[in-house]
């Protein structure tokens, strides 16, 4: 009897199952799994590769030396990388504003006026108004004392842009009531001598005037064309209770922008070009055109054009391959919502614009597992082979799950891509990798939500939320009230939280639970479902879903606390019977294809 080992190298983690192995019975001893060291499908993996079968010869009480045989899937590098190109271009070229909304903005109502620095109210003209600016240098009690001086002096103070938290403080000890936008962070760049109108909203209402575009132009005599630019403006200030727009002098404020571009899909007959700003259905309905992509490429000197050849160098470079033999063989088109910075701004403000989400699926002719196969047999001095087709020993791994059968799907969603593998009541098999997986979907979480940290929006994808309602319950995002008999930290008091692995943990953003979580489930339905759906069209002979019985979810995503769900759901209007794998019964969702690779030595599955 012999001690093999299966080995699956996936784009995020590397998976074995190792089992005694004779000509009649496979007796399974342990699995293990290792973070994916270096681009699937090269040298690199194989750090990752020693260290995930160290551990399953440890859990079965074995070493090295009682090794027989290491098998390895067909590991072909692919990448799929991720790219946010807006549709539509910010561009404002005579106006600058503040609009980050205060928590606590001073005085109530609207001020015009020019702007003028503090420290120099002692040279006002009488036929002006003012929009006074207060760095942090000055104390609340002078700032508001030398204001009222000025009111009695007869200048005409409208409102203020102050830089520290003082804007309640100081209006409280105004003899005439002025609207106060504070916490300015970047005051000194508000340009002095120019009209600037301040809005403050009573408490729980929003400014109605300087967040309408035609309120703006109505304060500035713009022209239908310079209001046309402004709409950006107001549309950030929307829901703000509080907000600062101001004109510069003509031309201080200049953009170049780089357009988003054109696709071309190059076929085996034909070819189709779609520009991005015609958004992600017109994309995906070019792409679904052409039977056979051979390529895809973007136009030169644009967003587009640039992350797809910036793939394509990536990948060169890994595989030490000329670009040109580089293909980019399938994307994944997704229209979304992204922060996009006002350019002007001085206070770091933004507007959420349409955008399309680009995944790029690349991959290329050069196959390197048997130069990765000879550097594991060197280094670990036991023999090894690459196992055949990785679809093969994906269904081989599968069909252990209790309850399935044929015809069947396993669909295999990992970080970098979707990949799914079919076999049909004759033993008819297909494969597709298609872009797009864990990781747009967390980018999509990520740009949506206007976070910088991928690693919250990863956990937000993961875990469940809850509102911690009072330091003894919370309501889950499903409604459900829970107790705890000991008081919670005060840290997470009146906070939305994720519960990840029994803890509570907060989140500091500044929107609802509920639109957390509409954000995070419509991000998973836009990639997984979505793919899901391609993947089983493209692997059916005849395009049709309901050819197949079963669905089998595999993958790290599969373990999401709510992926199988909706995709049980989605499919459920097919008659297919979908779920999440388990595989041999015991592995849940992971090692499919290492299993596949183990088993299918008696069946003289090889390369």
């Amino acid at each position: 009897m012999k001690i093999i080992v299966g080995v699956d190298i996936g784009n995020a983690t590397t998976e074995v199952a190792l089992a005694k192995v004779d000509n009649i019975e496979c007796k399974f001893l342990s699995s293990a799994l290792h973070e994916t060291t270096g681009l699937k499908g090269t040298k690199d993996n194989v750090l990752g590769i020693k260290r995930a079968i160290k551990k399953a010869m440890e859990r079965a009480d074995l070493k090295s030396a009682d090794l027989s045989l290491i098998r390895i899937n067909e590991a072909t590098p692919v990448i799929g990388d991720v790219s946010m190109e807006t549709i539509t271009e910010t561009i404002i070229t005579e106006s600058t504003m503040i609009g980050h909304n205060p928590s606590t903005p001073g005085g109530i109502g609207l001020g015009i006026g020019e702007t003028i620095l503090f420290q120099e109210l002692g040279n006002f003209e009488n036929d002006k108004d003012y929009i006074v600016i207060v760095e942090k240098s000055f104390s609340f009690l002078e700032v508001a004392h030398r204001i009222n001086e000025a009111f009695k002096n007869g200048c005409k103070i409208k409102g203020a842009i102050i830089q520290k938290d003082d804007g309640v403080l100081i209006n409280n000890r105004l003899i005439n009531k002025i609207p106060i936008v504070d916490e300015v962070l970047f005051v000194k760049k508000v340009p002095t001598g120019m009209k600037a109108a301040v809005e403050v909203a009573p408490q729980g209402k929003i400014i109605e005037v300087i967040s309408n575009p035609y309120g703006i132009a109505t304060i500035f005599s713009l022209t239908s064309e310079e209001t046309k630019k402004i709409v950006p403006i107001s549309k950030a200030l929307i829901g703000n209770r509080s907000g600062v727009v101001i004109k510069t002098p003509h031309g201080d404020v200049k953009e170049k922008v780089i357009p988003a571009g054109r696709i071309q899909i190059d076929g085996n007959y034909r070819s189709k070009s779609v520009n991005i700003e015609e958004g992600s259905k017109r994309i995906m309905k070019a792409l679904g055109s052409i039977e056979h992509v051979q390529d895809i490429n973007g136009e030169s000197g644009t967003n587009i054009g640039g992350m797809l050849k910036n793939v394509k160098s990536v990948m060169g470079n890994f595989t030490n391959e000329s670009i040109d033999n580089i293909k980019i063989k399938d994307i994944l088109a997704v229209d979304t919502f992204v922060p996009q910075k006002i350019k002007g701004g001085i206070a770091e403000e933004f507007v959420f614009e349409n955008a399309v989400g680009i995944a790029a699926m690349v991959n290329t002719k050069k196959n390197q597992m048997s130069e990765v196969a000879k550097e594991i047999e060197k280094e670990l001095g036991v023999k090894v082979e690459v196992g055949g087709v990785e679809a093969d020993m994906a269904i081989t791994g599968a069909l252990t799950t209790p309850g399935t059968g044929t015809p069947l799907v396993i669909v295999d969603i990992g970080a970098g891509s979707t990949d799914a593998c079919s076999i049909d009541r004759y033993g008819n098999k297909e494969l597709v990798h298609l872009a797009g997986a864990g990781n747009m979907t967390t980018l999509l979480i990520q740009k949506e939500l206007g976070i910088e940290d991928f690693n919250l929006a990863e956990d937000i994808k993961k875990y469940p939320l809850a509102k911690v309602e009072s330091l003894f319950y919370i309501r889950h995002e499903d409604g459900n009230v829970q107790f705890f008999e000991n008081s919670l930290s005060p840290k997470v008091f009146a906070k939305n939280v994720l519960i990840k692995e029994g803890e509570l943990i907060p989140i500091d953003l500044d929107m609802s639970l509920e639109k957390i979580r509409i954000i995070r489930r419509s991000a998973k339905r836009k990639i997984f479902i979505t793919n899901v759906l391609r993947s089983l069209r493209k692997v059916s002979h005849t395009k049709n879903i309901r050819d197949f019985e079963f669905v089998v979810i595999v993958g790290g995503s599969a373990l999401d606390f709510e992926i199988s769900q909706m995709i049980t759901e989605a499919l459920s209007e097919y008659g297919i019977v979908a779920g999440c794998g388990n595989i041999r019964g015991t592995e849940g969702p992971r090692n499919a294809v290492a299993t596949g690779l183990v088993m299918g030595v008696n069946d003289g599955q090889q390369a």
